[in-house]
This record gives structure tokens, C-alpha cells and sequence, in this order.
């Protein structure tokens, strides 16, 4: 004798399947959430510079001292050329600005999740936020930098013309690079520590392996070559031909815009794919 299910035979059946392609990255839920997002923007920006005696100077105030220092080894003593006729302070914040920006953004995200490890653990929300949150408060001290920039280029007597309008391209390349990797190092960071004692040392080398202080005419042919494979060198070129203008445009820009992309989708799918752990493992 055959059962027969009570269940009733028009009654709808509900099949749960998991996400795949784009719709997996569950993009939507920043837009969804982003009055929370905005709120971890705004707590970050009062955290960062509370019992600082200087506060938000340091902003401005990083990027000189590092293009004093520059302006002294590379300019002084290393011989090191500005493009353009800029002079080499200019030339040095310049690149320093673009270079925080990215850093910025890189360091703040890959720590986020860690750094909110109690909220990770016990509040169900899009982890995806935490890093996405750090790009607000890093655009805050971008801008201040780029305001003390647009000062020393007008002193220096420097003329960019149409070439400014590109200049918020060149801001979201850097933003979607370093998102992309800082994404995905956040998500290795709740399994492995290492990677903040790991993070800041590659920094170090990546700074002095993309032309922050140097042009890359300043480079032999052999060690150009290599440059033009870091993902940074063509952006941050880029973004000094659009504040500083005196050269001409730097296609391997188009490179690094094509790694921004690359670097966000990769970064995004793999924290997608890795997020239901955080919670078990952080």
C-alpha cells in the first residue's frame, strides 16, 4: 500500500539554491544598508584622530614630511628629477597623495573585520560594509591632502587644463585597486593573523616599487619594464599628468584601470565565497 502525502499537490515548492556568478558579490545589500554603512563611515572618522593633539592636521601633515624627506634623499642627494619643470616638493606630494589614498584604503579595510571582530561574531549584518566603510573616512583625508596639493601647484606655477577633468577617474582606479586586495586580505586576516605583520613590510616595498618619488624617465630601460607590470605605476603617472600636467598621457594608465577591474571582481567574489566562516573562525 502506497503513502500519500498530506501535502497538497497545487501547494508551491520552495527550492533555496546558492548565488552564482555577479549575483553571488550580494552587491545590493550596500546600497540596501547604507545608512549603516554610513554610520561605521562617520565612527571611523571620529575614532581616527580622537586624543590627537593635532587632529586632522596630521593629514596634511604626513604627506609634507614624507615629501621633505623625499625632496632630501632623492632630489638632494640621489639627484632625482621632477617632469615638467615642477618643482621636486610638488612633484613628491603629488604622488604621496595618491599613494596615501591608496594605502589608506588598503590597510583600513584589510583590518576592518578583525578590528570589529565582537560585531563579526555575534551581529548578522553584510560583512561586506566593514571594508567598504573605510573608503568614506579615507576619501576625507584625500581630500584635505588634495586641497594642500591644488595650493602648492598653484605657487609652483603649474598648469594642468583639461587634463584635471580625468583626475576622478585616476581617484576610483586607486580606490578599486586597493578595495580589491584590501577585501580580500581582510577576509585571509580572520583566518590568519599573519597578514597584518605580512601587510606592512609589502607596503613598504610597493611604495618604493611604484614612482611616488621618481619618474619612471628616471628609471633604466630594463627596471622600466619591470615597473610598467605593477598595476600602480600607470595610475599614479596618471594622476600627476592631471594635477600637475607637463607630460603627456600615460597610456599604461589603461592597464592599471583594467586591473581595477580584475582586482575587484577577484577580491569581491572570494570574500563572498569565504564570508559564512567569519563567524566561526574570527
Amino acid at each position: 500500500m502506497v503513502a500519500m502525502s498530506s501535502r497538497p499537490l497545487d501547494e508551491p515548492v520552495l527550492r533555496i539554491r546558492p548565488r552564482r556568478g555577479f549575483a553571488s558579490l550580494n552587491l545590493g545589500s550596500l546600497w540596501t544598508h547604507r545608512e549603516l554603512l554610513q554610520r561605521f563611515t562617520g565612527r571611523d572618522l571620529t575614532l581616527r584622530y580622537r586624543q590627537t593633539a593635532l587632529g586632522v592636521i596630521w593629514v596634511v601633515l604626513q604627506p609634507l614630511l614624507g615629501a621633505g624627506a623625499f625632496s632630501f634623499v632623492f632630489g638632494a642627494i640621489a639627484g632625482f628629477s621632477s617632469s615638467g619643470g615642477t618643482p621636486y616638493f610638488v612633484f613628491a606630494f603629488a604622488g604621496l597623495t595618491a599613494w596615501g589614498l591608496f594605502y589608506n584604503v588598503l590597510t583600513r579595510a584589510s583590518g576592518s573585520l578583525v578590528a570589529n571582530a565582537p560585531l563579526v561574531s555575534k551581529v548578522f549584518f553584510p560583512r561586506l560594509i566593514l571594508p567598504c566603510s573605510t573608503v568614506g573616512s579615507s576619501l576625507v583625508d584625500f581630500a584635505v591632502a588634495l586641497v594642500m596639493l591644488a595650493v602648492l601647484v598653484l605657487i609652483g606655477g603649474a598648469s594642468t587644463g583639461w587634463a584635471l577633468l580625468t583626475l576622478p577617474l585616476w581617484v576610483a582606479v586607486i580606490i578599486a585597486q586597493a578595495l580589491g586586495i584590501g577585501v580580500l586580505l581582510s577576509a585571509l586576516m580572520v583566518r590568519y593573523r599573519d597578514v597584518q605583520y605580512v601587510l606592512p613590510v609589502a607596503s613598504q616595498l610597493l611604495l618604493f616599487a611604484s614612482p611616488v618619488a621618481y619618474t619612471l624617465a628616471a628609471v633604466s630601460h630594463r627596471g622600466r619594464a619591470w615597473l610598467q607590470v605593477n598595476p600602480l605605476t600607470g595610475v599614479l603617472e596618471a594622476f600627476r599628468w592631471s594635477t600637475l600636467g607637463g607630460q603627456e598621457f600615460p597610456v599604461s594608465a589603461l592597464y592599471s584601470a583594467g586591473w581595477a577591474v580584475v582586482l575587484v571582481l577577484g577580491g569581491f567574489a572570494l570574500f563572498a565565497r569565504m564570508e559564512r566562516q567569519f563567524a566561526d573562525v574570527i
